[in-house]
Formats: structure tokens, sequence, C-alpha cells
């Protein structure tokens, strides 16, 4: 099960609406300082770079992911980037949502360990991540019947 934020915009998007937005502010510029502001530029020059930072930021921050594994026997969470790892025993791993604050917090717990998955998800999304889990869960760790 991969856990993934909703990313709307391609890395190529990103660099399209960079470049309208440097446009839109150059052009801005250009009228002000035509105008009689002669600031006006290097204004625009420092929001430019600071928007596209920011803009850059925040899309990196939507490379997140977890990727989540269940068998009978285990439940693993990796974190990307970054190479985070938990391992439990699936049939004592419990699925909660934590009051933190103002926001629920999407838990799994086992012997006295915990891993908090799924915070870069919106609440409704934690709240699907929570009740899929839970079914594969079940669905691991239910007795096998032989005929």
């Amino acid at each position: 099960m991969w856990l993934r934020p909703n990313r709307s915009l391609s890395r190529r998007g990103l660099r399209r609406w960079s470049a309208v937005l440097v446009g839109v502010t150059v052009a801005v510029a250009t009228l002000c300082a035509r105008a009689g502001n002669v600031y006006a530029p290097l204004f625009a020059l420092v929001e430019s770079a600071a928007v596209v930072y920011a803009l850059t930021l925040a899309w990196r921050a939507g490379g997140r992911s977890e990727r989540i594994t269940i068998d009978e026997r285990s439940l693993e969470v990796e974190s990307l980037p970054g190479h985070r790892r938990a391992t439990f025993q699936s049939y004592w791993v419990r699925v909660r949502m934590r009051e933190s604050g103002n926001r629920q917090r999407l838990v799994l717990t086992s012997h006295g360990g915990e891993v908090e998955v799924g915070a870069f998800l919106g609440e409704e999304e934690r709240v699907d991540a929570m009740h899929r889990l839970r079914v594969l869960l079940a669905q691991q760790t239910a007795p096998r019947r032989t005929n």
C-alpha cells in the first residue's frame, strides 16, 4: 500500500506556472518603473526569487511517500525519502486515530512501539487509509481454513 500526498502539478507544470508568475511580476514592475517607482524592478526581482523558491519547496514536499507492506507475519512501514523503516508483527498491530492538538494522527501501535503514518495526507485521506489498513490487516491475520 502506497501513501502519497495529492500532487496535481508536474515538474513541467511548476516551471510553466513559475514562468507565468515571474512574467506578470516583471510586466507590473516595468509599468511601475515607467510611472516613476525606480525600486519596483529590484522588488520584483527579490519577490520573484522568493515565490519561485517557495513553490519549489512546496512541490518537493509533495514528493514524500510511505510504503506499507503487510503479510501474515509482519507489517513494515518505509518512509521515502529518508528510508526510515518500522517493522511490527502484523497480528499485534493496532490501527488508531489519536488526537494531537487540532488534528488527528493515524498511528500504528504494537508492543509499546508506535509509528505515525500519513502525516502528509488530508483528514479524509487519513480516515480512508485507516479503514484500508484495518481491512488489509484483518485479511492477513484471519485464520486460514483448509478443507
